[in-house]
């Protein structure tokens, strides 16, 4: 389209483009820089355009202020030039800067009492910490459409992740790499958006006081496996979800003489006693069981205990009831 533009101008305006053979070279040539202009820009966001502006515009006014302070009224008309200059250019540049890096939250300090917020649908923040990346199962909740919202991930969790997976020992190093694998398997998942962020706390020393900083500036709701994050996010007014407390609240209600049938895989503490397991990880011990590891049974329910870790099934065989 320029190429064809090109030669179509040098028809009729002839003055700026004397012949057509050169109305295609140029109209060639500006196809292509727009092709580059393009290709430098993939990664360049409208926010990030709008942030630009406003940092130029805002550091253009600085520098308009200090030209016209009277502290240059006495230098020649040529080094006045170079100083009018260098003090639009470099304050231009450095508000560009300072405002690409900030967070949509910094503004509120430059224009107090204005948030810059969607007068649509609200956004719904979901703040990820280490542990809950680790484990695993948000990416699963994420592929069943239980979750929605945009995951957001500090780029402090992400250090934490790569030094956990730098660790001399071979489990702490384990369990980081799998963090890693699972935050690229919930990046691939195109149904949720993931955002790194760059903001940090540096009067915060530990990676749980930022992640609780962070919620509160963002109004984010954290997810967590550490019952403590949690504890001191509920004091602070944060919302937050751990997802042990949600897999507690999700395991199957089992009644005194509900039957079901589980495999026996080891001795109890007790004498004739056999040990299985739910689906769950619910323990169950099995009266008489002892002589059936191994095997699949069937068995009633007796009693429940209910302890710190969770419930104990008591059972008996269903064929010696």
């Amino acid at each position: 389209m320029c190429t064809v533009g090109g030669f179509a101008v040098s028809q009729v305006r002839p003055e700026l483009v004397s012949s057509g053979q050169y109305g295609l070279m140029v109209g060639f040539g500006l196809g292509w820089l727009l092709i580059a202009v393009d290709e430098m820009l993939k990664g360049f966001s409208l926010r990030a355009f709008s942030s630009a502006t406003f940092g130029l515009i805002l550091g253009s006014v600085i520098a308009f202020m200090v030209d016209n302070s009277g502290l240059f009224q006495y230098a020649e008309e040529r080094q006045r030039w170079m100083i009018r200059l260098g003090l639009f250019l470099a304050f231009g540049y450095i508000g560009m800067i300072l405002a690409m890096r900030s967070n949509k939250e910094d503004f509120s300090l430059i224009i107090p009492y204005v948030r810059f917020a969607s007068q649509s649908k609200p956004e719904n923040l979901l703040l990820l910490d280490t542990s809950v990346i680790i484990d695993g199962r948000i990416a699963d909740l994420i592929e069943a459409n239980f979750i929605e919202g945009l995951l957001i991930v500090p780029q402090f969790v992400l250090r934490e992740l790569q030094h956990i997976a730098d660790s001399n020992d071979p489990i702490m190093r384990a369990r980081g790499r799998r963090g890693l694998e699972m935050l690229t398997r919930i990046q691939q998942n195109k149904r949720n958006e993931v955002k790194i962020h760059e903001g940090d706390f540096p009067e915060e020393s530990t990676v749980d006081g930022k992640l609780v900083c962070l919620a509160k500036a963002l109004g984010a709701k954290l997810y967590t496996n550490d019952y403590n994050l949690g504890k001191v996010a509920e004091l602070q007014s944060v919302h937050f979800v751990n997802l042990n407390e949600l897999a507690n609240c999700l395991k199957a209600v089992i009644l005194p003489g509900e039957v079901f049938t589980l495999r026996v895989v080891r001795e109890g503490k007790d004498k004739g006693q056999g040990i299985g397991y739910l689906n769950d990880g619910t323990m169950v011990v099995v009266n008489n069981g002892q002589n059936m590891i191994g095997q699949q049974v069937a068995v009633r329910v007796v009693s429940l205990l209910q302890t710190g870790a969770g419930i104990i099934v008591f059972a008996d065989l269903k064929n010696t009831a």
